[in-house]
């Protein structure tokens, strides 16, 4: 007889549970890699680099725990539905996408020691846009704990305002560097941050569409510089 999956729903909320608790350590881990970088601070950088190793040790526990279950169900004969099954899957998507997140992290975070002592303090406008990072991943993260396919729409629109950030701050740049204002090390150590700003915000995405696609079956995709929802198959 095959075997009841009651035990495997709480086995998935369980994952599921995990997967919100890891949310919120890279959420914690972005923002203190940001301080640090604003406040050339070594020791902050530091301390980000400590949470990235618990952070590591939680993704590989989930990873495996997700297989075992997996494999269990197999090895037992449960038969998990549709929507149990795309739940795993999620889960396993969005704890590497999470991970991906935390890397981008640990690499601003390892920047701020080669900061260069006569850098002049970075535009007010890179502060906002990492400010609008940390809210991005912050509500990745809620979308992830409650399946909210509202909230993901939001977090995929906020791409935009990223690209669009970053674009102003490399103008402002070259004018400054044009008029004698700005160092061209200055102004490329502005453009890595801005970029590892978009990294982070096209990995939130990635979350995104996968909880809009477990919460409603819906593909999205990024074209011609809009998102286009592929709606799900009926049958």
């Amino acid at each position: 007889m095959p075997t009841s999956p009651e035990g495997f729903s709480e086995r998935i909320d369980g994952l599921r549970h995990e997967l919100v608790a890891q949310a919120r350590r890279v959420q914690l881990l972005v923002e203190g890699a940001f301080n640090a970088f604003f406040a050339r601070d070594e020791e902050r950088a530091t301390a980000v680099l400590a949470q990235d190793d618990e952070i590591d040790r939680i993704d590989v526990e989930l990873e495996r725990a997700a297989v075992a279950l997996l494999r269990d169900a197999t090895g037992q004969g449960a038969h998990l539905d549709q929507v149990q099954l795309r739940h795993v899957l999620t889960i396993v998507k969005v704890n590497n996408e999470l991970e991906r997140i935390a890397d981008v992290g640990v690499a601003i975070a390892e920047a701020v020691p080669r900061l260069p002592a006569s850098m002049p303090p970075p535009p007010p406008t890179l502060r906002v846009m990492t400010n609008s990072v940390v809210g991005i991943v912050r509500d990745v993260g809620m979308a992830v704990d409650r399946t909210d396919a509202r909230l993901a729409k939001v977090v995929l629109q906020s791409e935009d305002a990223v690209a669009a950030f970053k674009a102003a701050l490399l103008r402002n740049a070259e004018e400054q560097i044009a008029s004698g204002k700005m160092a061209v090390d200055a102004a490329f150590i502005i453009h890595e941050l801005a970029t590892r700003c978009e990294d982070i915000a096209d990995h939130s995405t990635n979350i995104a569409e996968q909880i809009l696609y477990l919460a409603t079956g819906t593909i999205m995709r990024h074209m011609q510089g809009h998102w286009v929802e592929i709606p799900p198959v009926r049958g």
